[in-house]
C-alpha cells in the first residue's frame, strides 16, 4: 500500500483518485458534480491515510457502502464518509438524520454536514475500541470504557434509535482521546423497542469474539446465566433499575465507572 498523500479537491479528478472519489469506478461527469458537493461544505483537501486500502491507496476505511477519508476544512481535519456508486443507495440523507439523532443523546461522532454524497463527521484518531483495550489492559480503564458504551446504548434505547449492527461491533465502535464512540448509523431507525444494550452485551460478554476473550482476561470470567437473566430482565423492563442490575452481573457495574460515564 502506498505512503499518505494529501491533495486539494481540485485534484480529485485525476486517477487513481477519482476512483476513490467514485469508489469504485469514475465517470468524468460524476466526478466533477462530487467535487462541487465538497467545496459546498467547505471541504478544501482529502487525505489518504489509514489502515484500509482502495485503489491500492490508504483510507481510514472501506465498507459496502462507503469509503472514509480524511478531510480538511482549512487546518482542520474531519473524517468524510463518501458514498460508493454501487452502493444501492441514492443519497446519505437518512445516515444523517440517524447521526444527528445518536448527537442528541450524546453519543456518535459529532455531525458536521450532509451532501447527497458525503457526510462529512468529528475525526476519531485512536482506532477501534478493541484495539485500544488491548494496549490499556488494567481493571479500571475496561470497565470504565466499558460502562461508557453500556451508558450510550441505553441512551439509544431511551430515545427509541436502534443502531442494528452493534451485535457485530468491532468496526462500530472507536476511540478518540480516550473515549468510545458508536459510530456508522446508516442502518439504524427509530423504533419503539430498540436493542442496543442487548446486541453490544451479546458482542462483549456472550459472543466468541476478541474483545469477549479480553474482558475475560482483564475482570475475569463472565457469569453467563447471570448475563442472560438480567438482559431478559432488562429487555422486558426497559427500567433504569434493570439496566444498574445488568452492569452490577457484567462485573463493570462499580460506582466510580459508572461516574465517569452516566449522564
Amino acid at each position: 500500500m502506498r505512503p499518505p498523500v494529501k491533495l486539494l479537491v481540485d485534484d480529485m479528478k485525476h486517477e487513481p483518485y477519482a476512483s476513490i472519489l467514485c469508489y469504485p469506478r469514475s465517470e468524468p461527469q460524476e466526478v466533477e458534480s462530487r467535487i462541487s458537493e465538497l467545496k459546498g461544505i467547505g471541504v478544501t483537501a482529502l487525505e489518504f491515510a489509514g489502515e484500509c486500502s482502495a485503489a491500492d491507496h490508504p483510507v481510514l476505511g472501506k465498507g459496502y457502502t462507503g469509503v472514509v477519508l480524511i478531510a480538511y476544512r482549512g487546518e482542520e481535519r474531519f473524517a468524510l464518509k463518501i458514498l460508493r456508486v454501487d452502493s444501492g443507495r441514492d443519497d446519505m440523507m437518512h445516515e444523517a438524520e440517524m447521526l444527528k439523532e445518536a448527537n442528541a443523546s450524546n453519543v456518535g461522532p459529532r455531525f458536521e454536514a450532509v451532501t447527497k454524497n458525503f457526510i462529512l463527521s468529528q475525526m476519531l484518531t485512536e482506532g477501534s475500541m478493541e484495539k485500544w483495550l488491548d494496549k490499556h489492559r488494567d481493571k479500571g480503564t475496561f470497565r470504565s470504557i466499558l460502562n461508557d458504551v453500556l451508558e450510550q446504548c441505553w441512551r439509544l434505547d431511551r430515545a427509541g434509535l436502534y443502531h442494528r449492527e452493534l451485535s457485530e461491533a468491532p468496526g462500530h465502535l472507536l476511540m478518540d482521546g480516550g473515549r468510545p464512540f458508536i459510530v456508522d448509523f446508516e442502518t439504524a431507525s427509530i423504533c419503539d423497542r430498540p436493542g442496543n444494550v442487548t446486541s453490544v452485551c451479546n458482542y462483549i460478554f456472550l459472543g466468541h469474539t476478541f474483545l469477549s476473550k479480553l474482558v475475560h482476561d482483564v475482570l475475569g470470567g463472565t457469569d453467563r446465566s447471570g448475563v442472560i437473566d438480567s438482559l431478559r430482565r432488562y429487555k422486558n423492563e426497559r427500567s433504569r433499575e434493570s439496566f444498574e442490575a445488568l452492569l452490577t452481573i457484567s462485573r463493570i457495574g462499580d460506582r466510580d465507572a459508572r461516574a465517569c460515564a452516566k449522564d
